[in-house]
């Protein structure tokens, strides 16, 4: 279902030019050791406001198309906020989510943290439960596995929303926790029905919308197991049954990207599958799949080629689907085809507005400035742009293995994953503007960015950048 990367520390001197109003490349060395955050010293608050702009961050990429973007003036430096990274007490695969003046990241130790933006203390930290050893699942490559889908927040009522993998049944429970003090609200088992919890994952990002919580599935590293791709829509009032959809598969068919969903106005929304287990009859692996609120199929798109990409693991949705604001849908997997699809109807099999190569392999999330699009590739960052039914390269990064990026201030944030670093990039240019190592960077990492900061996770710690 994924790639490994093997990770290599790069330690260097931290160096600042500037000329002409123009940041120059830019590394940093910690001051001191990563810091063990004391025990919890306060209450975390979260106001209202708009998500990305307004300074919230309360579900992955700051809203429910998954833009990745937060406005603001030029960026003009960037430098570490806090002397080293707060420790957590597991790997981060979640995107930090941020309220108001505090941060909110979530462990494969089944734990979430409230740390203070400022002074980087823990307010506090709820523990879920005992997370599950690879020795009980029948393959993977996350151990333990706890939280890893990126979690939610409704500001409306202070409550962060996150499945946590815990034992002993293994089961996937949805924990509702005050915002201002950790406290669990309630938990509701939200396994999908009919599979083993061992055989499912739940790595793509949790999305709010409609009233209800929507929690995509997949399955292990390795594909091992009768799982299926699922979505399940939790209602936030605590009543009333459990929505389901469960792509029509025989096996396998994952939703899996870290991403999760895209969400449109309407409420429809929009996931993409990876390989399904048939190479005759058409199943939905890799395929673009448009849902009502109600989680009922309306439209799907797939390539020509499905079949092969069952065959080959060449997962369409190694990404989720990117909503424009011309109305497009736009879609790349594996595989490093770059597919546009008309967002009022997806056209089936073969029903693409236009399609070409773009890269060697794309995974995690996109971002998107209008209909500039840039997506993450192992082979560098590309920056499209999107017409009404086809697509041309604005600029291609130098080559390196490419999380998922945000946007702040002009500057791209993106990691590469083969060095543990966070690089900034030239909007524009796509040349590199700020080198921060990261000591570890697990798959699929990406940012976080508020208009004066940049969070994100390096194995179990929690950096951040701030920016002037």
């Amino acid at each position: 279902m994924e790639r490994r990367i093997q990770i290599v520390l790069v330690l260097v001197l931290a160096t600042v030019v500037v000329v002409a109003g123009v940041v120059a490349y830019v590394r940093w060395v910690p001051s001191s050791a990563p810091t063990t955050p004391p025990g919890p010293t306060g209450t975390a608050t979260c106001p209202a406001g708009a998500n990305g702009s307004g300074g919230n961050w309360t579900t992955y990429h700051g809203d429910n198309a998954r833009s990745g973007l937060v406005s603001r003036g030029p960026v003009s430096s960037a430098h570490p906020t806090w002397s080293g990274p707060v420790s957590l007490d597991g790997q981060v695969y979640a995107q930090p989510l941020v309220c108001g003046a505090d941060i909110f990241v979530a462990t494969e130790d089944d734990s979430v943290y409230a740390i203070n933006a400022s002074t980087g203390a823990v307010l506090w930290r709820s523990h879920l439960g005992t997370p599950v050893p690879s020795s009980a699942l029948p393959c993977g490559d996350i151990d333990p596995s706890g939280i890893t889908g990126t979690p939610v927040i409704d500001v409306a009522t202070g409550t962060l929303y996150v499945v946590a993998f815990v034992m002993p049944a293994p089961e996937h429970e949805l924990f509702a926790l005050s915002v201002a003090n950790g406290s669990v609200r309630s938990e509701v088992p939200v396994d999908p029905p009919g599979v083993s919890a061992t055989v499912e994952q739940q790595r793509g990002a949790l999305a709010l919308a409609n009233g209800l919580v929507y929690v995509p599935f997949g399955g292990l590293y390795g594909d091992c197991g009768a799982y299926h791709g699922f979505v399940e829509g939790v209602p936030t009032a605590g009543t009333g049954s459990i929505l389901s959809y469960q792509v029509p598969t025989q096996r396998e068919g994952a939703i899996w990207g870290p991403a999760g969903m895209a969400v449109a106005p309407n409420g429809s929304l929009y996931v993409s599958t990876g390989n399904g287990a048939s190479t005759s009859t058409f199943d939905f692996g890799d395929a673009v799949v448009e849902l009502t609120p109600a989680l009922h199929e309306v439209d799907y798109f797939a390539p020509t080629d499905w079949a092969q990409l069952n065959r080959n693991d060449q997962d369409l949705g190694s990404e989720a689907p990117t909503l424009l604001d011309n109305g497009v849908v736009f879609q790349i997997g594996k595989s490093g085809v770059g597919y546009v699809l008309a967002g009022g109807h997806l056209g089936g099999i073969g029903g693409e507005l236009g399609e070409q190569p773009v890269c060697a392999g794309a995974y995690g999330g996109t971002a998107h400035v209008g209909l500039s699009m840039l997506v993450p590739c192992t082979n560098g960052l590309f920056d499209l742009a999107v017409g009404a039914t086809n697509f041309t390269e604005t600029w291609r990064s130098a080559s390196f293995d490419a999380g998922t990026p945000v946007v702040t201030g002009g500057v791209v944030w993106v990691t590469n994953e083969s060095t543990a670093e966070l690089l900034g990039l030239n909007l524009s240019t796509g040349h590199v503007l700020y080198s921060f190592p990261l000591g570890q960077v697990d798959h699929f990492v990406s940012p976080a960015t508020t208009p004066t900061s940049v969070l994100v996770a390096g194995g179990s710690g929690l950096y951040s950048f701030s920016l002037s």
